[in-house]
């Protein structure tokens, strides 16, 4: 049953309206930010224009400030911006949505400003702006329409030149609450400003102004979107250059339209990423870099393939695929278009591909995922001597997940762990490799019968064997469980 909370209104209530008061008083001497906010719940009394004066001055002097913020003082400057958030949403909001919607635009105005001079390396400041544009979407839903008509170049005025992306993100936020009209003026003002950028920046290195051009078409694209204008939508995209253009979500599109020679053309495109990436098991294997978007990318070729009538080439392109990357949802995608009673083989042979693969780090992964822990087991077993304690990051989760029903397969990867932290003398990850070795002890009566049908030493003899291979290592004897 939950327990009432020792604070709320009925119970504060008995104290007594002067009671209250001393206590408002005395925590707003002790407190800037909450003094802030009873000011500002005292001045809604007077009427919107009374909070927005308050609000207002606020801002000036965040608009002023100069001065270095170091990391010491970055939560009670948090503290005093998020009062004042406070005070625009909670007591500006409910009187004047259109005001308040005013004051947060010039709000995340000051982004640049503020970024620039503090040291917010914990992100505090930079999420408490993030969550103003969620605001910004809310509160505009709640306002008049007339009030409305004019939103478009509010945003503008205040974002236009905002380097940190938030006329974007404010448009998502707003373009809901906005009628086609809107939209459409919108879009011809945003128009007129992507020219002007392009022009200025074409062949130069203004990186700012470039970025600049890239946001706005971007908004461009939410009112194409919002608009149901895919021609417009995909005129934009084309308009970017071949490694930056989302050829996937526009091929998505194409295909939720019918338009599936189209859509062919573009998952089909080819272009040269920018940014490369590795998984973990991707470094454990050794196998290089992946290029983003693979596996989306043959799944959604794959759907127009089968909505033009061709299921048999889709499903083939669904399984090499699946062979390629041992990804297990491009073959759930495989399962899922099966016959009746052909999922059984099936996933059979995929498991079969999955344990004969040589990325052995992939392969587990996989099996992990699906989840089949028993293949899994069986693949750590066999490969007992293969797995390499120092890719950690990758079998210290493996190990856990296969704890409580596979204990065997759990016992080598803790060993593996705990072995490469010893054979490199690791002091300052003694601690870590005491818990490991805590786990194996816990482990030990679970594992023992599978361990013995394994040919694998069982739990006294590998702590024996630590003991003779690593009896001077004192620092780590020192952390470890005792027998």
């Amino acid at each position: 049953m939950a327990r009432t909370p020792s604070l709320n209104v009925e119970k504060l209530s008995e104290l007594g309206t002067e009671r209250l008061a001393r206590l408002v008083l005395d925590e707003a001497a002790r407190s800037a930010p909450f003094r802030k906010l009873v000011n500002a719940a005292l001045a809604a009394t007077k009427g919107p224009d009374a909070v927005a004066k308050l609000i207002d001055k606020r801002l000036s002097a965040l608009e002023r400030a100069r001065s270095f913020i170091d990391w010491e003082k970055v939560k009670p400057f948090q503290q005093d911006l998020a009062a004042t958030v406070g005070s625009i949403v909670g007591e500006l909001a409910p009187a004047s949505p259109a005001m308040a919607v005013d004051r947060l635009l010039r709000f995340l105005s000051t982004s640049e400003s503020v970024f620039e001079r503090i040291d917010d390396s914990r992100g505090q400041v930079q999420e408490l702006y993030a969550g103003m544009v969620e605001s910004i979407g809310d509160i505009t839903a709640r306002i008049a329409a007339p009030d409305k008509e004019y939103l478009a170049d509010r945003i503008m005025a205040a974002l236009g030149d905002n380097s940190y992306g938030y006329l974007l993100a404010v448009s998502r936020a707003v373009a809901d609450h906005l009628d086609k009209p809107a939209l459409r003026r919108w879009d011809e003002q945003l128009a007129g400003r992507q020219q002007k950028l392009d022009a200025a920046t074409k062949g130069d290195r203004d990186w700012k102004g470039q970025a600049l051009a890239r946001q706005v078409r971007d908004v461009r694209q939410v009112m194409a979107e919002k608009l149901g204008d895919l021609d417009g939508l995909i005129a934009l995209e084309a308009s970017k250059p071949e490694h930056a253009q989302d050829t996937i979500a526009i091929a998505e599109r194409l295909l939720e339209a019918g338009r599936l020679k189209e859509a062919l053309d573009w998952i089909r495109r080819k272009s040269r990423p920018v940014i490369r990436y590795m998984r973990m098991s991707d470094l454990a294997d050794g196998t290089g870099t992946r290029e983003p978007g693979t596996v989306a990318r043959s799944m959604v070729e794959a759907r127009i393939i089968e909505a033009q009538g061709d299921k048999p080439a889709a499903q083939k392109l669904r399984w090499t695929c699946f062979e390629a990357t041992l990804d297990a949802g491009a073959l759930r995608e495989y399962v899922e278009r099966l016959g009746d009673f052909e999922e059984f083989d099936t996933l059979d042979r995929a498991f079969d591909v999955a344990s004969g693969s040589k990325q052995r780090y992939l392969a587990l992964e996989f099996f992990l995922k699906w989840p089949r822990l028993d293949r899994a087991a069986r693949l750590v077993i066999e490969h007992r001597r293969n797995w390499e304690g120092r890719h950690y990051d990758f079998l210290a989760p493996a190990a856990e997940i296969l704890e409580h029903e596979r204990p065997a397969a759990a016992t080598v990867l803790y060993r593996a762990l705990l072995d490469d932290i010893l054979a490199r003398a690791k002091s300052n990850a003694y601690g870590a490799g005491a818990r490991h070795l805590a786990r194996l002890d816990a482990l030990a009566p679970a594992a023992a019968a599978d361990l013995r049908l394994a040919g694998i030493d069982p739990h006294a003899a590998y702590r024996a064997s630590l003991r003779k291979t690593h009896g001077r290592k004192a620092g780590f004897w020192a952390v470890a469980p005792k027998v």
